[in-house]
């Protein structure tokens, strides 16, 4: 069941998660469009080829929600009520092993949206997502999401589109585990989740993970997966700082 939250502008139902919301701020019921939140949503994928007027619209709609890092925003296996965009901060996707143990799936950046499966089909969340640092979220209920979409046909075109890419990288996923070797699975791996350093450094690094993680993800054994960072990094493609590796710039 959704817990009540007190935010600035009301009260609002919001779903249970281990981590909490710190704040949440209703803008269903404070009637503002704030310019942050636009501008937010200007730049989001997903929301590029909606008019201002539906923008506007969609806005008046959202709930923010702050998470502290490693909060469970939506637990698999429990019915979803919302779906989220990360306005900022980061998250992983992630599922139960047989064995009882976190698999990553994915990892999601700023822009990215995730819970709008369980929206659609009126299922269960999949997946579970957890913040991987202090984020800021926008959610949007079910029944508003269904009639925004009924609404902007350039909304519900925008979410077509963005299923379809899924469904092109699930489909891309299959192949690389059929035709590509463990080094290729694993550098198209690293090149995938790497982002730009904070420091400014210039060099694309990936979350912190660990050799079985990463066997999780391309599917494959822990020691296949040490063999082939070896062979990474003697070829000078790869470096590890931690439990971060270190990818060439995607400039160069």
């Amino acid at each position: 069941m959704p817990t009540t939250q007190q935010g600035s502008g009301g009260f609002v139902e919001v779903e249970n998660g281990s981590g909490a919301a710190n704040e949440v701020r209703d803008m269903r019921t404070t009637g503002l469009i704030r310019k942050d939140v636009l501008d937010s949503l200007r730049v989001i994928p997903l929301f590029g080829r909606v008019g201002e007027s539906d923008l506007e619209e969609l806005a008046t709609h959202l709930i923010e929600r702050r998470f502290p890092k490693n909060a469970t925003v939506v637990e698999e296996g429990l019915p979803g009520d919302y779906m989220y965009v990360i306005r900022k901060g980061r998250a992983k996707v992630i599922k139960a092993s047989e064995d009882g143990r976190e698999k990553i799936m994915n990892f999601l950046e700023a822009g990215s949206f995730f819970g709008d499966m369980a929206l659609l089909g009126d299922e269960m969340r999949s997946a579970s997502v957890k913040t991987l640092e202090e984020s800021v979220l926008l959610a949007l209920s079910r029944r508003d999401f269904i009639d925004l979409l009924r609404q902007s046909p350039d909304l519900a075109l925008s979410v077509i589109e963005e299923l379809a890419n899924r469904l092109r990288e699930t489909n891309e996923q299959a192949r690389s585990l059929s035709f590509q070797g463990v080094e290729e699975r694993t550098r198209n791996l690293f090149e995938r989740i790497a982002r730009e350093d904070e420091a400014g450094s210039g060099q694309m690094m990936t979350p912190a993970l660990t050799h079985q993680q990463i066997a999780d993800m391309i599917g494959t054994s822990r020691e296949t997966v040490t063999r082939a960072i070896k062979q990474l990094k003697e070829s000078g493609w790869l470096a590890q700082e931690g439990k971060r590796y270190v990818t060439p710039s995607r400039t160069q």
